[in-house]
């Protein structure tokens, strides 16, 4: 089956819900049309004018990123800017540019357990827990003969969230109303008194960010017919998300031993490390990217060591007040190992839903920093 950018964008989305990245990212489609079709995609760290042309050069309609090229909002598209250069020669060219930014941090799975696990620990839990997603089983009571028009038009409205849960809804014959359906906002509704007529239950579990919308939809279908619902919160199911991650060493081992052992397992040049380098470590914690805004979080926990990259000076010096350690191992290199991963994961995703389209990492990337 011929794959469309919104295809690929979906199962994106299923590895790395959209909605755990932060506020102030920006995630999602960059540049393209979301109705074209794919026939190739490459996965890479950054959208860089060397990665876009030679994307471009190759014929590759999809380009994923961890790295947005839209970060801050824009004014305007000036082609004489990096990001406006970049643009140009996506559009030109048909190449639609997605990205996958803290969603892919914070995701169970994703760079930091990728990151963790590189690295011999284990027992992961995040470092800095996003907040739960709020969910709810919205129950539906209906006159059978509308069972379609009610599960057509929740589809249709609500299709991102629903298309599944809907054709697995569970229905069944009941005859015991529960209530009129409010007028103002949703709210569990009372138990009202016995019916015979021929009705259908259908239950789908909807975010909190969408419930207002199912219920409007089912409002739309309520002026001919009585339709009735009931909402129950339920208990969040989901892995533990978050930014960063916390684990266990397989064995005890001294600051300098354990720098020397990340840096070999990573296949680095060379990493930065500050604390007392016989420091005893058991537990260590860990940030893809610049994970300086974490090393409250670090100091705060019981983690020993905590490893990440963009670390500063004062940074060690907390560190070393503290009677901890840090480890810089470099921006690119604590993200870049997720470029193959990705790749193989979004593969077999697309195989899966029996889509033609080829899946690659792009292997040009190389670290800007140069060490002599």
């Amino acid at each position: 089956m011929t794959a469309i950018v919104s295809d690929i964008v979906a199962l994106l989305d299923k590895m790395a819900p959209s909605r755990l990245a932060e506020d102030w990212d920006n995630v999602g489609l960059q540049v393209g049309d979301s109705r074209q079709p794919v026939q190739s995609v490459w996965i890479a760290l950054d959208p860089s004018l060397e990665v876009v042309q030679a994307a471009c050069q190759e014929n590759i309609d999809l380009l994923i990123t961890h790295h947005p090229l839209i970060f801050r909002p824009l004014k305007s598209i000036d082609y004489q800017t990096p990001v406006g250069a970049i643009a140009e020669l996506a559009i030109k060219n048909h190449l639609a540019i997605v990205a996958a930014h803290t969603n892919l941090d914070s995701v169970a799975g994703g760079i930091n357990d990728i990151l963790a696990r590189r690295i011999g620990l284990r027992d992961l839990k995040p470092l800095a827990t996003t907040d739960p997603l709020e969910r709810f089983k919205l129950v539906i009571y209906a006159p059978r003969e509308i069972e379609d028009r009610i599960q057509a038009s929740l589809l249709h409205h609500l299709g991102h969230l629903t298309k599944d849960p809907l054709r697995k809804a569970l229905r069944y014959d009941v005859t015991h109303w529960i209530g009129p359906l409010a007028d103002e906002s949703p709210q569990k509704s009372s138990a009202g008194e016995d019916s015979e007529n021929d009705e259908i239950r259908i239950d789908i579990n909807v975010q909190n960010e969408d419930l207002k919308d199912a219920i409007a939809t089912l409002k739309r279908q309520h002026h001919d017919h009585r339709i009735y619902y009931d909402v129950y919160p339920l208990e969040s199911d989901d892995p533990q998300h978050g930014i960063g991650r916390i684990g266990y060493l397989e064995t005890r081992m001294d600051l300098k031993s354990f720098a020397l052992m990340v840096k070999n397992k990573l296949d680095l040049n060379s990493v930065k490390y500050a604390g007392n380098p016989s420091l005893s470590i058991t537990k260590a914690a860990v940030c893809s990217g610049s994970g300086g805004s974490l090393l409250a979080n670090f100091l705060a926990s019981d983690a020993h060591v905590y490893v990440s990259g963009d670390l500063r000076y004062h940074d060690a010096r907390d560190a070393e007040a503290s009677n901890r350690g840090i480890i810089d191992i470099g921006h690119f290199s604590s993200e870049y190992i997720i470029v193959a991963e990705l790749a193989d994961r979004i593969k077999g995703m697309v195989a899966e839903c029996h889509l033609d389209a080829t899946v690659d990492a792009c292997v040009l990337e190389k670290d800007p920093f140069m060490t002599i």
